[in-house]
């Protein structure tokens, strides 16, 4: 079975095509024949070291990946009947030595995976379980209500994009940032109010709320620059662990897409929600598994309005 892994960290080149055994479902499990696989900023970390001291406990090559697409093609016992041999399917993937979701082949609990949206090709639906779920997820811990005002930083990435279409969909009002390229997207995704993006953002943001918002979800990775914009006892949360020092009541929490890694719910929801039009799945180009280090310097590059994906 095809994957693509690394030895040793470093750069893109670094990634190369590398077999690894055949696995096959246990209880519980179903395993998956992957065409699409998903490059994000944590497949980076995991290529570049940042993360090496988690790999220490297992062996190489090291595969990234947290999200795929494609067929079950085998299924364990005790496997519920939301899932059936041939079903394509979506999951999301905590990486883990070689078990990461840049191989032909993956085995994960049932919790993780879900049926695909109707219409939608594998590219597609492998762009939605990471960057829904972490979405789903900072709106769950900011817990505003209709009527209420968030705001949104890197609003034209994957994640933002998400976060403003499920926010509209929950009646609440959304500022976001942009620069002027993207400006169109992001009003185009819903936002009501879109400012220039950059790290005084948050006077823009409160230009336009002087008391300040009531929520932010810090896509961009402010951190410290984007809390000015909140306001006294609203709420913050960030996508890299940060958490600001505590002042004027403001509730911090870190957004970690492992929490919801199992929550399949959440995930068939954001399935319904993309089969009724409320989520958009966007796709920049796939990539053969050889040209997998050429993804990573496109991604590394920045300015990528879509997704880039490994397709096997």
């Amino acid at each position: 079975m095809r994957a693509v892994g690394l030895f040793t960290h470093g750069g893109p080149e670094v990634l190369e095509v590398t077999g690894l055994p055949e696995v096959h479902a246990g209880p519980g499990q179903v395993r998956i024949r992957v065409h699409a696989a998903t490059v994000n900023p944590t497949d980076v970390g995991t290529r570049n070291g940042t993360r090496a001291e988690m790999h220490k406990a297992d062996p190489p090559p090291y595969v990234p990946g947290m999200e795929v697409a494609g067929i079950i093609d085998e299924v364990g016992s005790d496997v519920p009947g939301r899932l059936a041999l041939g079903d394509a399917v979506l999951a999301i993937v905590v990486p883990k030595g070689s078990h990461g979701g840049y191989r032909e082949q993956i085995v994960l609990d049932a919790r993780s995976v879900v049926r695909a949206p109707a219409g939608k090709s594998h590219a597609e639906a492998a762009t939605l379980p990471m960057n829904g779920l972490t979405a789903r997820r900072s709106l769950d811990l900011l817990a505003l209500s209709p009527g209420q005002v968030l705001a949104v930083t890197g609003a034209a990435g994957a994640y933002g994009g998400y976060v403003i279409q499920l926010a509209k969909a929950e009646g609440l009002t959304v500022i976001a940032d942009a620069s002027e390229a993207d400006e169109a997207l992001v009003r185009s995704l819903g936002a009501d109010i879109v400012v220039r993006r950059g790290d005084d953002v948050a006077a823009r943001f409160r230009a336009h709320f002087p008391d300040g918002v009531d929520g932010l979800a810090d896509g961009a990775v402010l951190n410290a620059r984007a809390i000015p914009a909140v306001r006294d006892g609203g709420t913050f949360t960030s996508v890299r662990g940060f958490l600001g020092e505590p002042q004027r009541d403001i509730a911090f929490t870190a957004t970690l897409v492992r929490a919801y890694a199992e929550e399949w719910e959440k995930l068939e929801q954001l399935v319904r929600q993309v089969e009724d039009g409320t989520l958009t799945l966007r796709v920049a180009q796939v990539y053969p598994p050889e040209q997998a280090p050429e993804a990573h310097r496109r991604l590394e590059a920045g300015g990528t309005r879509g997704r880039l994906l490994i397709g096997f």
